[in-house]
C-alpha cells in the first residue's frame, strides 16, 4: 500500500516555471518507479515523465527539453521542475507509483497501481 500525495501546482504565466513534487508514504521501503501524467480538461489523461529504478528518466515530447524528474529515495518524494511552461501545459498534474514494475518507455496509466489525488498547474498568456 502506498498513498501519494502532490503539491507545488499554481498558476503563472507563459514562461513561467514550477517545481512539483509527489510525496509517498505507506510501504515505501526499496524504490519505485515514479511516473508523472497529466490531464486538460476534455482530454485524455498523459504520462509526461518517468524515472524508473535506476533513476533512468523518459519524456514525453511534448514536454522534453523543459520537463525534468527527479526523485530523492531517502525522502520517498518526486519532483517535477517544470520551466518555459505554454499554456497547453496547463491540466491537473498527477503523480503515480509502481512498486513491482519497471518500465522502459512510458506507460499507459492504467499500468501504474498507485496514485495521488492531482494538483492543477495553469499556465496563461
Amino acid at each position: 500500500w502506498v498513498q501519494l500525495v502532490e503539491s507545488g501546482g499554481d498558476s503563472v504565466q507563459v514562461g513561467g516555471s514550477l517545481r512539483l513534487s509527489c510525496a509517498a508514504s505507506g510501504s515505501t521501503y526499496g524504490t519505485y518507479c515514479m511516473a508523472w501524467f497529466r490531464q486538460a480538461p476534455g482530454k485524455e489523461r498523459e504520462d509526461v515523465a518517468l524515472i524508473d529504478t535506476n533513476l533512468k528518466t523518459t519524456y514525453a515530447a511534448a514536454v522534453k527539453g523543459r520537463f525534468t524528474i527527479s526523485q530523492v529515495n531517502a525522502e520517498n518524494t518526486v519532483f517535477l521542475q517544470m520551466n518555459s511552461l505554454k499554456p497547453e501545459d496547463t491540466a491537473m498534474y498527477y503523480c503515480a507509483a509502481d512498486p513491482y514494475n519497471s518500465y522502459s518507455r512510458l506507460p499507459r496509466p492504467k499500468a501504474l497501481p498507485y496514485w495521488g489525488p492531482g494538483t492543477q498547474v495553469t499556465v496563461s498568456s
